[in-house]
């Protein structure tokens, strides 16, 4: 006869998945009071007119509207969606290139690579954007490489240069992310089944077809996570584009975190900068909750 399984005593019952929730709870509690709290907080003082001293004026959507009128606000949103080209596609797009080289076949010095690429997230923002707009002056790196080929036309001063600040900004942050993308990448690479490449040698597969085939459907995880960090990381910029360019000229290198911080405490419009933080929170969580609907993997 099969033994019957023991009867838990009356009020027993779900107390393991009480204890589980008293294990969590610290955590959920700093988590409410450090990041649901305040988020909630803005969101309220987004509805006021408040230069942060005097007593503020309810304007309900004003804030809002103005967003949506003023063009400098619309500008700096599209200057952090131009961003996430250089931000997140082209160090991504990077990062699978440099994976498929180095996953291949095992080279010496791994770990000399590995370290070289993720030394950009090592440094500080900040001495990163004093670097590189060191780099981009008149006298810098980039201008006396262009001398050096014979392409003094192509010389100019990048950061302070109307149609090219944008670009030059960008492509820093494609310089800090592309590292942590491929590193992201080679983890993923890990747990792959050597036989798969084995296998795929086998039917003839060169380096192209079988990264196609067999490494990049096991990198899906690992590409929604590079997404949505790097994504993030170009629509709340401030760090790179403060230091090397301080949103000019003019407007063009504009971002919403640099205009938030410039309303909230050079201009003295708290209510409106609140709004702006709103608007790029609610956009931020749009764009990651689209990334993980596309990579979710289909049961």
């Amino acid at each position: 006869m099969p033994s019957r399984p023991p009867v838990r005593p009356p009020g027993t019952r779900g107390r393991g998945a009480w204890r589980g929730y008293v294990y969590v709870l610290p955590a959920f509690l700093v988590y409410v009071a450090f990041a649901v709290l305040p988020a909630l907080h803005t969101a309220y003082l987004s509805l006021f007119e408040w230069d942060g001293v005097t007593l503020g004026e309810w304007v309900g959507l004003g804030n809002y509207q103005e967003i949506l009128q003023d063009s400098v606000l619309r500008r700096s949103v599209f200057n952090a969606l131009v961003l996430v080209v250089f931000f997140s596609f082209v160090p991504i797009a990077l990062g699978l290139a440099m994976t498929g080289l180095l996953a291949r076949y095992r080279r010496p010095g791994m770990g000399a690579y590995r370290f070289l690429f993720m030394l950009p997230q090592v440094i500080p923002l900040v001495a990163v954007g004093v670097t590189w707009r060191w780099l981009y002056g008149d006298d810098g790196l980039v201008n006396q490489a262009f001398r050096t080929v014979g392409l003094d036309g192509v010389t100019r001063a990048w950061l302070g240069d109307f149609d090219a600040a944008l670009v030059a900004v960008g492509l820093v942050g494609t310089w800090v992310l592309s590292g942590l993308c491929m590193m992201l990448f080679l983890s993923g690479v890990q747990k792959v089944d050597p036989s798969l490449y084995e296998a795929a040698r086998l039917d003839g597969a060169g380096p192209v077809r079988e990264f196609v085939s067999v490494t990049l459907p096991h990198l899906r995880g690992e590409l929604a996570v590079a997404m949505t960090v790097t994504t993030v990381a170009a629509l709340a910029s401030f760090d790179i584009v403060y230091v090397t360019t301080n949103g000019g000229p003019g407007e063009q290198t504009t971002v919403p975190g640099l205009l938030v911080y410039r309303l909230a405490f050079s201009e003295g419009k708290v209510g409106l900068a609140a709004a702006l933080a709103v608007v790029l929170g609610c956009l931020i969580l749009a764009i990651v909750y689209l990334i993980n609907r596309l990579s979710r993997t289909e049961t």
